[in-house]
């Protein structure tokens, strides 16, 4: 992966935003096509790897583990490995990410009206 260039004008954007507005701090910690995803299955407690991967059919191993670890980074996700053999790793939503099951909810909420209106 390159490095990122601090200096540049879209970081210096980013930099703005993060600070002066709440949405872009929100959206840089969940935004995506996965996160929300992953953190709405989360909110109904903690699940194993395969769990996650059985909930969401349609995203990819990598994309998987690449957004788990990221939203681990974000302090939003906390993963458990048991020392056993087959490894034993569960997910959970960390204080933070417990936080944003209301607003997961509400998207989802939302989603269902939305879909409702739509299709009569």
């Amino acid at each position: 992966m390159t490095a990122i260039k601090e200096s540049s004008t879209i970081q210096q954007n980013k930099k703005y935003a993060l600070d002066s507005c709440p949405v872009t701090y929100v959206m840089e910690k969940i935004g995506g096509f996965w996160k929300p995803i992953i953190l709405y299955h989360l909110s109904n407690g903690d699940k194993r790897y395969s769990e996650l991967k059985r909930a969401i059919p349609a995203v990819t191993e990598k994309m998987l583990i690449q957004h788990l670890k990221q939203l681990e980074a974000d302090g939003l996700v906390i993963r458990t490995a048991k020392p056993v053999i087959p490894p034993h790793v569960t997910y959970e939503l960390s204080k933070s990410g417990k936080g944003l099951i209301p607003v997961i909810h509400a998207m989802a909420e939302w989603a269902f009206k939305d879909m409702n209106v739509k299709i009569k």
